[in-house]
C-alpha cells in the first residue's frame, strides 16, 4: 500500500486571497495549492492538522473573494476551489467532507455548517453525508455578519427605519458591502443574532419580513 508523500517543510496555514473560479485575477492561491500532496489528507497527525488549517484558510479566502456563501461539494469539486488543473490534482468528495467537518467543529473555528434539506436535523447532515455535502462557508460567522449589519445600519443612518430583506442584500445602499447578494437563509440567521442582542426587531411572516434596527 502506497502512502502519500510528505508535505513540504514550509507547509503552513498562511494564505493570500485566491483568484476567482471563472476570471483569474492577480491574487494568488495559497502556496500549498501547487503541491500535489495537499490534495490527499495526510496520515501524520501534526501534518494533517496543519493541512486542515490551510484548507480552511484556502476555502474561506476563495469563497470571500468570489462572494460564495454556501457550497454543494459534489458541484464544487469541479471548480478551482478543489481542482488544480495545472498539476492535475483534485480533492475527492470524502476528503472534502472531512475538511468541511473539521471547519464546522470548535477546533476548526466553526467556519462551516452542513445544511440539512430535511425537516429534522440528522447526524448525516451534521457530517456532510447528506445531499453531497451542502454547507455554509463562514468566512464570516453569523454573529460576525450581525455585527457588520449593525455597523452598516448605523453608518448609513438607517436606525429606526423598517428595511426589507431585499433592501438589505440587494439594495443600492448595500451594493459595496460584503453582505450584498447574501443567501436569504444566512441573512435570517444573522438577523436572528441581532434580535437576540436587542439590536433589531423582525416584523411580518416569512417572505414579507421587515427589519428595524435600534
Amino acid at each position: 500500500m502506497t502512502t502519500a508523500s510528505p508535505l513540504p517543510s514550509n507547509f503552513s496555514a498562511t494564505s493570500t486571497l485566491p483568484p476567482g473560479a471563472t476570471a483569474p485575477s492577480s491574487l494568488p492561491f495559497i502556496p500549498q495549492y501547487s503541491f500535489p500532496p495537499f490534495f490527499t489528507l495526510q496520515p501524520v497527525a501534526s501534518t494533517r492538522s496543519s493541512q486542515l488549517s490551510s484548507w480552511s484558510t484556502h476555502i474561506q479566502s476563495y469563497c470571500q473573494h468570489n462572494r460564495i456563501f454556501s457550497l454543494t461539494l459534489v458541484d464544487a469539486l469541479n471548480t478551482p476551489l478543489f481542482h488544480n488543473a495545472q498539476i492535475h490534482r483534485r480533492l475527492n468528495l470524502r476528503d472534502a467532507k472531512v475538511i468541511l467537518a473539521w471547519m464546522a467543529s470548535a477546533e476548526g473555528g466553526n467556519r462551516a455548517e452542513f445544511i440539512s434539506t430535511s425537516t429534522t436535523k440528522s447526524k448525516k447532515a451534521a457530517s456532510g453525508e447528506e445531499d453531497g455535502g451542502k454547507c455554509w462557508i463562514y468566512w464570516r460567522r453569523p454573529e460576525e455578519w450581525a455585527a457588520a449589519l449593525e455597523e452598516w445600519v448605523d453608518r448609513t443612518g438607517q436606525k429606526g427605519t423598517v428595511l426589507t430583506l431585499y433592501e438589505i442584500v440587494e439594495g443600492d445602499a448595500s451594493l459595496k458591502e460584503e453582505f450584498w447578494n447574501m443567501d436569504e437563509d444566512l441573512l435570517r440567521k444573522s438577523l436572528a443574532v441581532c434580535v437576540r442582542r436587542g439590536k433589531a426587531q423582525i416584523f411580518g411572516g416569512e417572505g414579507s419580513e421587515g427589519v428595524k434596527f435600534f
